[in-house]
């Protein structure tokens, strides 16, 4: 087959693969299908992936090394001495001031790429927080990712993921399977049960005027993840998790670290970053119902 019909070929595999694919919930207004349905990818940016499927582009480095953000031995090492919970807190504030990711299939998916920081949504900002913090080097980070991100564990050839369908896509699947903390919700204060879905009768959650009361507060950790639920009557895809984020305590101060924009499309102008905003400030003008938790032992 020649290049060119190969490169045909594979715009339209992968074009059709673009617009089955379900987006993270927590980073999309709309299922991926709707998306695709509503902006179909032009020629040229399907050309230029086939391109980087057939072989990459001359130049580019392999995506599943590339994008990495270069950060200092030292910090490392500063990082090595802390608890893991720290470790988690101190890399989710690693990353402040990084553009958020308008892709609505995330950067690091659509790359086949394990590591994508150029751009961070809130499901790629835990994963790499939690993954560098676990891992302790560059190296060890992207083996916990091929752990961590996936229902069983990621394939990488050449250089590339081979099975980001197998990935988390659903906040309320990364708590229940166990691989991202020990789910501490029902110790932290007042609970509710709402309507759950895919499969999930009633899921318990801390509703948010718990999670804005003070007693509430005084139990949450440094590097606890906060898994934000939404409305069940807002729920575009069966999501539960609409967001999420990493605490961070600080001179008897909780706030929360996370990738705040919003999801446009592919080529759309940067908006948003990853912030830092105080816990209370946040969950008093949030839209959400409350959270979940989960945590980190070491």
């Amino acid at each position: 087959m020649s290049l060119v019909r190969r490169i045909a070929c594979v715009a339209r595999e992968r074009s059709e693969s673009i617009r089955t694919e379900m987006v993270p919930p927590c980073m999309s207004a709309v299922p991926q299908a709707q998306w695709a349905s509503r902006r179909t990818p032009s020629v040229g940016v399907l050309l230029f992936v086939a391109l980087l499927l057939c072989g990459g582009t001359p130049g580019l480095p392999a995506p599943a090394a590339a994008g990495a953000a270069s950060f200092s031995p030292s910090l490392y090492d500063q990082a090595a001495a802390l608890p893991l919970p720290d470790r988690i807190a101190f890399w989710a504030e690693a990353f402040i001031g990084r553009p958020y990711d308008p892709d609505p299939l995330g950067e690091y998916v659509r790359r086949s790429a394990v590591v994508a920081d150029e751009r961070m949504d809130c499901l790629y900002h835990v994963f790499r927080s939690v993954e560098l913090a676990r891992g302790g080097t560059a190296e060890q980070a992207v083996a916990q990712a091929l752990q961590l991100r996936f229902h069983h564990a990621g394939q990488v050839q050449e250089g590339r993921v081979i099975n980001y369908d197998d990935r988390f896509q659903y906040g309320e699947d990364m708590i229940d399977s166990g691989k991202w903390g020990r789910e501490v919700t029902a110790a932290l204060g007042p609970t509710t049960a709402i309507p759950g879905s895919r499969g999930r009768e009633r899921v318990t959650i801390l509703p948010k005027a718990a999670l804005l009361q003070a007693e509430t507060q005084a139990r949450l950790r440094n590097g606890d993840l906060l898994f934000l639920i939404k409305d069940p009557k807002k729920r575009v895809a069966g999501e539960i998790v609409g967001h999420l984020g990493i605490l961070v305590a600080r001179a008897n101060t909780l706030y929360l670290v996370h990738a705040s924009g919003r999801k446009t499309d592919p080529t759309a102008p940067l908006n948003g970053a990853v912030k830092r905003v105080k816990l209370t400030e946040y969950a008093a003008a949030m839209p959400f119902l409350g959270a979940r938790v989960t945590r980190f032992e070491e």
